[in-house]
């Protein structure tokens, strides 16, 4: 569903992905992880079509891409309905719905993320789960067949991650879109993905399994700096 080749980005002299290929199969939720500022973020906004890159190429089964930013990007002046359905009412290629229909697919959207009768609140009104749920519901309203999260759980409390980890999980496996989860949390990791990326100096450094990554056996060193969150190891950040 996704396939990333040899791609490269700079900002100026600045090198963020120097040679980043992966895949990521049907149906398959990947996480890619690393150090804030590693270049995650850029990889999922250039695989939406969200940011130009240098060189590589990029090839995508489906241009039905949805996608959950990090602090949920909703628009304060527009309610909840209104928030749902922008993609709808700005889209130029997508099929041509009545208000009534768009009005349903918006209300089961917002029942799917366990948010029913909420369409006319604000997103000021809302909590920053809430908020997150209400990205969520936006970006799967069109049934999208690759889904791409950019730190789903950052800013929450342990049982407001809990919730949306849940979430992921049960639009996967209603939606069974081609996923990638750029986050940082352990748990996140554990209970959302099938395979792990680890983005470290432009590269990706590691591969394996959630199982493998957490596995006090495995002694690759990017592995175990990351799982014991120590400051010694070959991973260095820089503040």
């Amino acid at each position: 569903m996704i396939k990333v080749e040899n791609l490269k980005k700079s900002f100026g002299v600045n090198d963020v992905l120097k040679d980043v290929s992966f895949e990521v199969a049907d149906e398959e939720v990947v996480a890619l992880i690393g150090f804030s500022g590693c270049g995650k973020s850029t990889a999922l906004r250039i695989i939406a079509g969200l940011e130009t890159y240098n060189e590589g190429d990029i090839n995508l089964s489906s241009d039905n891409i949805g996608m959950s930013f990090q602090y949920s990007a909703l628009f304060d002046s527009l309610t909840v309905r209104d928030n749902i359905a922008f993609p709808f009412e700005v889209g130029e290629d997508l099929p041509g719905y009545s208000l009534k229909e768009i009005n349903t697919k918006v209300s089961d959207t917002l029942n799917l993320v366990g948010l029913p009768n909420i369409e006319h609140q604000f997103p000021s009104e809302l909590s920053g789960g809430m908020k997150k749920r209400v990205s969520f519901a936006r970006a799967i309203i069109n049934d999208p067949q690759i889904m791409l999260y950019d730190e789903p759980t950052a800013g929450l409390d342990p049982m407001a991650s809990t919730v949306i980890e849940d979430l992921i999980v049960k639009l996967q496996r209603e939606k069974k879109a081609s996923s990638i989860v750029v986050t940082h949390q352990a748990s996140t990791i554990r209970r959302t993905a099938q395979r792990v990326l680890m983005l470290y100096e432009g590269y990706i450094v590691w591969e394996g399994t959630p199982e493998e990554l957490f596995d006090h056996n495995n002694d690759n060193p990017f592995a175990r700096q990351f799982r014991d969150g120590a400051l010694d190891g070959p991973m260095k950040l820089r503040i």
